[in-house]
This record gives structure tokens, sequence and C-alpha cells, in this order.
């Protein structure tokens, strides 16, 4: 994978728990692109678990919801051919938990757009461990224009 991350690339300064490369307590998700999908991948730590070796279900939301946003948010920026991608805000969203996720090695994360306008994108993403699919998703994910609090998080 490259070096630096869509995140740290566009937005090194966001706090976002999921994404932000500036919040020392988050999560610190690195996206990147590949082909036509955005991939991740992130080491769980004890302290996000449900369970002893299960990784916590909103941990697993915060996961998919974050790489997916910026998956929508690269993919808008490429639409418009600009430079920098828009702040995108996640505005419906839905995951299903499909087997208990382990955190002994690493979790992945992929996403695709399926659907856009110019403003927009559904993103479908998956979470996987042990080479099995965990956890998947749908959204849709809005570019906000100036005047909305999350303007200019990044």
């Amino acid at each position: 994978m490259p070096e630096q991350s869509l995140q740290e690339k566009y937005a090194p300064g966001n706090a976002c728990f999921g994404c932000g490369p500036a919040n020392p307590d988050g999560l610190h998700i690195r996206s990147f692109p590949e082909g036509d999908q955005v991939v991740a991948e992130w080491k769980p730590q004890t302290r996000y678990e449900a369970f002893p070796g299960v990784l916590n279900g909103g941990i697993i939301g915060a996961l998919l919801d974050c790489h997916c946003n910026w998956t929508a948010a690269y993919h808008l920026m490429k639409r418009t051919n600009s430079d920098q991608p828009p702040c995108t805000v996640t505005a419906e969203y839905a995951i299903k938990l499909l087997r208990p996720t382990p955190t002994k090695d690493s979790v992945f994360l992929s996403a695709k757009v399926v659907e856009s306008t110019d403003d927009r994108a559904t993103v479908e993403g998956t979470l996987s461990a042990g080479g099995k699919s965990c956890a998947t998703c749908r959204g849709v994910f809005v570019a906000v224009k100036e005047g909305h609090p999350a303007f200019h998080r990044w």
C-alpha cells in the first residue's frame, strides 16, 4: 500500500474518532485507493472488544462508516476532476453484522461506489477478518456546502 493514506494526504488535521489522523485517541483508519475500490487494514486492540477476542459492533460500525465516507469523498473528487475531496457526511447508513469479528489479527475493509450524482455517492463496504466477511454496509454520503457545521473539517 502507498505510504500516505487518503486521510493523511487530504485531511491531516481532521480529528474524527474513526478516521482523523489528528485524534490521539481515535481509530486512525488509513484508506487507500486500489483499482475501483478503496481498501484499508486495521489492527484491533483489546480495548475495542465487546468481550474477549471479539470486536465491538459499534467499533465495526465506525470503521465501515468512516472508510465508506472516504470512498465517497475520493470518488466525488475524481468525478469532478478536483485536486481536493469534498467534505462528505453520512446521510444514510445500514450495517449487517454477519459473524463475530475476531481481534487476534488485522481486519480488512473494502468499499466501492455503486451509485453517484454530483454531490452524493452510495457506497457498499465489507469488513473481513480471518478470510471471512464479518460485516457489510451500505450508505449514502453527501458533499456538504459552506455553512454546514462539517464543511471545514478537512
